[in-house]
């Protein structure tokens, strides 16, 4: 089931959260979709957006898009897996910040984590 769910010559939609860009808001790690990049927030973050997105698509295998992690999450079962390389860039720009995006995160935003 796996490998049915990751498409590695997808790109990601973006450097951050495709829903919080949108919105005006801010997250705190990103996650990005193996099946079709769509990158959204994590589920510390307010909105957990890359839940929301795997639920909603039916895509639930992620995969961290964090400088320096490279490990995949199936929503489905609650596990890790095993992944692929996928298409470029791995990660969001190492120059933008966790939380982010820069000018955005609130003072409090520790006490607003999941």
């Amino acid at each position: 089931m796996t490998g049915q769910q990751i498409d590695p010559a997808v790109p990601p939609s973006g450097t951050g959260c495709v829903e919080c860009e949108q919105a005006g808001g801010w997250w705190f790690h990103l996650r990005r979709c193996a099946r079709c990049g769509h990158v959204g927030c994590c589920d510390s973050s307010p909105n957990q957006h890359a839940r929301a997105h795997a639920a909603a698509s039916g895509h639930p295998v992620i995969r961290s898009f964090e400088p320096g992690e490279d490990w995949f999450w199936d929503f489905s079962t609650e596990q890790p897996v095993v992944g692929v390389v996928l298409a470029p860039p791995q990660h969001h720009p190492v120059d933008q910040p966790a939380p982010g995006p820069r000018g955005r995160v609130p003072a409090d935003w520790r006490s607003r984590l999941h």
